[in-house]
């Protein structure tokens, strides 16, 4: 008999819409049932992984509690380091008021109640996420992160910090398909095992955002690109994470001509109003995009747009 777990949420909180907000939610070990509206994943926890499977009730009404059906019996700090990472993952830290202080500066999307974008239970998995989503089509990303919980995580979660820092660059290559990051990645993991990223001061609200950013681009494969959507994973809003896919976002939707650098310095002008919620702004204009052209991301099932999800697939 596994432990289930009750978890309290904002009074607006809606899991279909807010796990499925960002593309992580399609990849592994993160699973979307779009039949049963559930989020099913394996958790690595101190006496092993576990498989989890999150839902709000039958109606999935805004405010419900969460059900967290877990396939073993928890301890007491597994269960608490369990809702630990849950509540990261689908951000029930960023409350009504949050939520309200974006909408105010975008009304646009104030009806949907969007504002909360899905990440990852840990910082680490968010970053090694990012490594393996630059320069690369995303049914590479899809691949690389499938075969890193296949090939390095246990009972199909996300490799650990420990287990990656100890893999050769070469495995990573050969079993886990990174190509050249592969050295950069057993980088990252060595420093997060070591305890030389300071998680706490990355999410500390009196740490500036830009004292945030240039830290970010000093770890090992983390450009402008990767640093400004790490940031966005750490809560911070206020940077863009721009690349090919915002070319033509300004392109196709916004409707703007120049070559690629003059559409990105356009795009940066017009999502400076929205301040400290940019990246938001700039995020839920492309996912509406995508929506448009596959239907509501709660329906997206992950094994069906995981070759066809960039806009040029679409």
């Amino acid at each position: 008999m596994g432990t289930r777990l009750t978890l309290r949420v904002p009074a607006d909180y809606v899991l279909s819409r807010d796990v499925c907000s960002y593309g992580y939610f399609l990849l592994a070990p993160n699973h979307w049932d779009a039949g049963t509206r559930t989020l099913r994943r394996a958790l690595d926890l101190s006496a092993g992984p576990t498989a989890v499977v999150i839902s709000q009730g039958e109606a999935g009404r805004a405010g419900d509690p969460l059900r967290v059906d877990a396939d073993r019996t928890l301890s007491p700090a597994e269960r608490a380091d369990a809702r630990r990472q849950i509540a990261r993952m689908l951000r029930l830290d960023e409350d009504e008021s949050h939520v309200a202080a974006f909408h105010r500066l975008d009304r646009r999307w104030k009806r949907s109640g969007r504002a909360r974008l899905f990440r990852s239970p840990t910082l680490f998995e968010d970053v090694v996420k990012t490594v393996t989503s630059c320069n690369v089509a995303w049914p590479s990303t899809v691949t690389m992160n499938r075969r890193l919980c296949e090939v390095l995580g246990r009972g199909g979660a996300f490799p650990t910090p420990e287990r990656m820092a100890r893999t050769r660059p070469g495995t990573l290559r050969a079993r886990c398909r990174v190509g050249y990051r592969d050295v950069r990645l057993v980088e990252l993991a060595r420093l997060f095992a070591r305890g030389e990223i300071d998680e706490a001061w990355l999410e500390d609200p009196a740490t500036s955002d830009d004292d945030a950013f240039d830290f970010l681009i000093t770890l090992p494969g983390i450009g402008p690109y990767a640093a400004g959507n790490v940031m966005q994973l750490l809560g911070r809003y206020s940077r863009l994470a721009l690349d090919t896919e915002s070319v033509r976002h300004g392109r196709a939707v916004l409707g703007y001509d120049g070559t690629d650098a003059q559409v990105l310095r356009r795009l940066n002008a017009h999502y400076e109003p929205f301040g400290e919620h940019k990246f938001r702004s700039y995020w839920f204009e492309l996912w509406r995009f995508y929506e448009r052209k596959r239907g509501p991301a709660h329906t997206w099932q992950r094994e069906l747009v995981e070759n066809t999800f960039t806009a040029s697939k679409l």
